[in-house]
């Protein structure tokens, strides 16, 4: 798993890329991920498989917050990135939510 990040020339967005490795993936056939910026939704921000097995998406997020996120495999487990720039406890499980920033430098 992985975060990549690139901010727009006027540094108001940053582009995150999301990425879920193979053998993170554990022989999934779906990775949708669900945080902040979509409500939370488990539906609507799929990620895209590659050739090599590996999942990605790109979302634009505004510049200098914190989202909290989590990727759903197969729709029934959750998992958080294990390169997250931070993880937080979650509100209503006893499970942390992964944390991505997008503090400009």
């Amino acid at each position: 798993m992985a975060l990549k990040k690139s901010f727009s020339k006027d540094k108001t967005k940053c582009t995150v890329t999301f990425s879920v490795s193979p053998e993170a993936a554990q022989g999934a056939k779906t990775v949708n991920i669900a945080g902040d910026f979509n409500s939370w939704s488990s539906t609507d921000t799929p990620l895209k498989q590659g050739k090599d097995g590996s999942f990605s998406v790109k979302i634009e997020l505004d510049v200098d917050k914190e989202y909290q996120f989590r990727y759903l495999l197969d729709g029934c487990r959750w998992e958080n990135d294990w390169k997250a720039d931070k993880y937080i406890p979650a509100p209503y499980s006893n499970a942390d939510n992964s944390v991505v920033t997008t503090y400009r430098k």
